[in-house]
């Protein structure tokens, strides 16, 4: 853990460890990804003004096969990125082109 390889104080752990809350990683709720794109999709079309934009089922089913290492946090930038910069409706080709990891 953390606390034993020395890179989180054990007295800080129990501090902020009052109730432990078991939050799934977005890989473990794939099934959640269609729900997520809609509410996404929602918010920038309302707080950005972004024009509204459908997602074809192959560009739903290539978010839902996405590993998503960073979590709903991607989700939301790739969600955005496709936004601004996807066709419409967004393809299977965006999905590619914008939510590709890059080379760091």
């Amino acid at each position: 853990t953390e606390i034993e390889q020395g890179k989180f104080r054990e007295d800080l752990y129990h501090r902020l460890a009052v109730i432990l809350i078991k939050v799934p990683s977005l890989k473990e709720r794939k099934k959640d990804i269609p729900q997520l794109v809609d509410y996404f999709t929602e918010n920038l079309i309302t707080d950005q003004g972004l024009d509204p934009k459908t997602f074809s089922k192959g560009a739903i089913n290539q978010l839902m096969d996405y590993p998503w290492t960073g979590n709903i946090r991607e989700l939301k930038n790739v969600i955005e990125r496709l936004m601004i910069l996807g066709s419409n409706p967004v393809t299977e080709e965006d999905i590619h082109q914008f939510a590709a990891k890059p080379k760091l």
